[in-house]
């Protein structure tokens, strides 16, 4: 039953009780002695006690309504008994009531010759539920003599984590009497959602809406959230993927630029650093070249100005394998072939386009018939005719493949670039196999 319905209860109660006694022959005799309990206000429907509690003494034969002086009784019984004494049936100075043997623990008036109240430590059967005799509402017997019990608005020690005197869910005390918590499955005050798990996994993390930038790692959605909705950092927002050269923002202390693109030749480069000389890149429009050292005379200055060609400073393959060098020749055991698609294909043979010879293949094309079988093929290819000074540019030349019964068996036109301290050669796929370029120390 609510509280207050109960409240109300036990005062109608009390009320009916008076009545009874008050017209009660049992209590008739040479002295009456009616009592009505009471709290301090009548008019409260929460009143459990009814009226004052009145003292009425009447002489044998006197009849109630008689308009005469009451007889007052202070003397005792008249056996000869204390006349202060609880418990004879009269009223004496310090008691507040005297029923004789009616006086009750449990009753209207107790073993003490008191009205029954709250706080008295006597349990008033059928006005009280409780009491304990103290004033502490937060144990088992809390104001009003009323069992505790949730929802009465004080906090049962030991019992309860609090008691708001509600049946509201979403005020931060449940109608259990719990403190609502994030997790438990009812969104409190604060709270943006609750679906009632610690998962900060999932579009519910800390009882908050999932977002970029909120610290939590939304599973399927984000790979990274460093709980900020910076952009220059490792973490962009509002995306929440990780930083990347590429991706258009500037990641503080590790790129120097990004401009989201692929383009290597101009202010930013693909390693999202400034365009500078010296840096291997050259910045279109601003450096003729950039060969990526200090050497001065290799066609490219330090300054990023060319002597050489433009083509010396364009990407191009290496010869790099000894098998490629005039001076290989094992009688045709190793075959290789200069040809995309060729069973035998050299292994750095990469299709046509502009081509260096380096290291084991030596620094440049053979200008001699370098004989059968030499360079690791049938027949080797060799430059027929001079190589071109630095300030000629890419022209063009002969090429002969060497094979019986002539040096110069089979030929073609191919371009060649001085590059001041090296050569480039602009070279095709061969016709047929097998057939390669042959190189030479010069």
């Amino acid at each position: 039953m609510p509280l207050r319905r109960r409240k109300v209860e036990l005062a109608r109660r009390a009320r009916a009780k008076v009545v009874r006694m008050r017209s009660s022959p049992a209590l008739l005799g040479s002295s009456l002695v009616v009592f009505i309990l009471a709290c301090p206000s009548t008019d409260s429907p929460d009143n459990p006690f009814g009226d004052s509690l009145s003292t009425m003494t009447t002489s044998p034969g006197t009849e109630t309504g008689d308009t005469s002086e009451p007889t007052t009784s202070t003397s005792g019984d008249g056996d000869g008994d204390d006349p202060s004494s609880c418990g004879d049936g009269v009223v004496e100075d310090g008691e507040q009531c005297d029923l004789g043997p009616d006086n009750a623990e449990t009753g209207q008036c107790t073993p003490n010759c008191m009205i029954a109240s709250c706080g008295d430590g006597y349990v008033y059967e059928g006005f009280e539920e409780c009491d304990d005799g103290n004033q502490i509402d937060t144990d088992d017997c809390v104001a009003g003599c009323y069992l505790a019990s949730c929802g009465d608005g004080f906090v049962h020690a030991g019992v309860e984590a609090c008691d708001d005197g509600n049946d509201d869910e979403a005020d931060g005390c449940t109608s259990t009497c719990m403190t609502g918590d994030c997790g438990d499955g009812i969104v409190q005050a604060g709270e943006q959602c609750d679906d009632a798990n610690m998962d900060t996994s999932d579009d519910c993390p800390a009882c908050q809406f999932a977002f970029c930038g909120d610290g939590y790692i939304q599973a399927g959605v984000e790979i990274c959230d460093d709980g900020n909705l910076d952009t220059n950092d490792g973490c962009i927002s509002p995306t929440c993927v990780p930083a990347e050269c590429g991706d258009g923002f500037v990641w503080e202390g590790m790129e120097e630029c990004d401009d989201a693109n692929e383009v290597d030749g101009d202010m930013c480069t693909l390693a999202c650093s400034m365009a500078v000389c010296g840096d291997g890149v050259v910045y279109e429009g601003v450096e003729e070249c950039d060969d990526a050292n200090d050497v001065d005379d290799d066609g490219c200055h330090n300054d990023c100005t060319a002597d050489a060609d433009p083509q010396c400073f364009e990407p191009y393959n290496e010869f790099d394998t000894d098998t490629r060098h005039e001076t290989f020749n094992d009688m045709g055991i190793t075959v290789g072939c200069d040809q995309i698609g060729a069973g035998n294909i050299s292994e750095d043979w990469a299709g046509p386009g502009w081509y260096r010879f380096v290291g084991e293949a030596g620094t440049q094309m053979a200008t001699a018939p370098p004989g059968d079988y030499s360079c690791g093929t049938h027949a080797a290819g060799w430059l027929d005719d001079a190589h071109p000074t630095p300030g000629e540019g890419a022209v063009m030349r002969t090429v002969c493949f060497d094979w019986s019964p002539g040096d110069c068996w089979q030929t073609w036109e191919i371009e060649v670039v001085n590059c001041v301290n090296y050569y480039l050669y602009n070279l095709p796929d061969t016709t047929s196999c097998s057939y390669r370029y042959c190189g030479s120390d010069g």
